[in-house]
């Protein structure tokens, strides 16, 4: 045996060691392929605009913040997060506009859209982790066991992270005829957990696949990817725009705020529900999660710059990912939407609702948090002055809330 076959066989056994968790790597014909993406630059995937994916400031100064007994005590209800009781019995009934959303917690959206079912990042495990004892610990129960959630035309993932790629659900899934549209690269992680190749659809940004009559189309997004101890930037990460014949809809999966939108918007545009992150964000990581005020920036500006459809936030509520306190993404959220007109959702985990009715927000997230100290805004809030963000947001709407 040469030293290069020894080093390859070292290489080949180290490799079967790591967790199934971690997935697996790009080869072959996958890293050719990511190789000739006009997205891949320098050993790795790039972000259309530049992007700080490592925490900003001092490991110790972080540690402060998030170590602080006071704080964390905000960073989760402080009781018993509500979840809709009747979610099975409700998705048994088809939608009578064509069009609902089913927000399972986190990023996890069922959409039922024009006769057809697509499941937004599914996870249904305990733990956002390779890990099933350690890691961010669910905050309350799935809305329903994933095994009478029922056939389903597509599985669509935003990127690798395992708040978003969860392997319990990615193999429970794989016995069925569901079809996955990927990010390039994230196919490999899936035929590791047992998901056949023919049933993967993997695009770059800008790429179209049509399932089951409907078109999905991986756009751009502001994040970064990686499941493994050496995060190679191999995977790509993506926002999504799907079209039926009669609705569109759009996932913004993890991002931050960056000019693209409107590109998406002008697109694949207007949209008739989004689900757009407004959780998780923090100054120590500007560039890679929107705020809540950037999310609504971010809603204006896929709908031609005025408020249209409905938004639904996401990447909230299920796991404590960040130092902010739990209730702050849906509560801010509804303030700046409310702010320039923008029709917002709101429902419990497990609860369905069709954009065309225009839900009312009830914000039930205060029963279940901890009182600010300033105290919460007003209810129901005064009329909205139809105002239109037409810049970059900042963040003024703290010191509202």
């Amino acid at each position: 045996m040469t030293g290069a076959d020894s080093l390859h066989s070292l290489r080949t056994r180290l490799r079967s060691l790591r967790p199934a968790a971690f997935g697996a790597d790009p080869g072959g014909a996958r890293m050719e392929r990511i190789r000739n993406s006009p997205n891949f630059a320098d050993g790795v995937f790039q972000n259309p605009v530049g992007a700080r994916t490592r925490p900003s400031g001092s490991t110790l100064e972080f540690a402060k913040v998030y170590f602080h007994k006071e704080e964390r005590v905000r960073r989760s209800p402080n009781g018993m997060m509500p979840v809709h009781a009747t979610t099975l019995a409700d998705l048994a009934r088809p939608p009578a506009s064509g069009l609902r959303l089913t927000w399972m917690g986190h990023s996890s959206v069922l959409a039922e859209i024009d006769g057809r079912r697509v499941l937004f990042d599914p996870v249904w495990g305990e733990r956002c982790s390779p890990f099933a004892f350690a890691g961010p610990k669910r905050l309350h129960p799935v809305p329903l066991p994933l095994a009478t959630l029922g056939p389903l035309d597509a599985v669509v993932i935003s990127h690798d992270h395992y708040d978003h790629l969860d392997l319990p659900t990615i193999r429970a899934l794989a016995g069925t005829d569901t079809v996955f549209a990927v990010p390039l690269g994230v196919g490999a992680h899936l035929e590791r957990w047992g998901v056949s190749p023919d049933r993967i659809r993997e695009l770059d940004w800008n790429e179209t696949t049509k399932i089951a009559g409907i078109s999905l189309t991986a756009t751009p997004a502001r994040h970064f990817c990686g499941r493994g101890l050496r995060n190679q930037q191999h995977t790509l990460w993506a926002s999504w725009a799907v079209a039926g014949p009669e609705h569109r809809i759009y996932h913004s999966g993890d991002t931050g705020y960056f000019p693209g939108f409107k590109d998406i918007g002008a697109e694949h545009g207007p949209f008739d529900a989004t689900m757009i992150q407004i959780g998780a964000y923090s100054e120590y990581w500007p560039d890679i999660h929107m705020t809540p005020d950037e999310g609504i920036q971010a809603q204006l500006d896929l709908q031609g710059g005025k408020p249209h459809g409905v938004m639904l936030p996401i990447h909230w509520g299920t796991f404590n990912l960040a130092v902010h306190p739990w209730h702050e993404p849906a509560e801010r959220t509804m303030l700046a939407g409310h702010k320039v007109g923008q029709v917002t959702a709101a429902p419990r985990p497990g609860e369905p609702f069709e954009p065309a009715d225009r839900p009312a927000v009830e914000p039930w997230w205060r029963q279940c948090a901890e009182t600010p100290l300033e105290g919460w805004a007003e209810w129901p809030l005064p009329e909205p002055t139809g105002a239109v963000v037409t810049s970059a947001p900042d963040d003024d709407l703290v010191a509202e809330i």
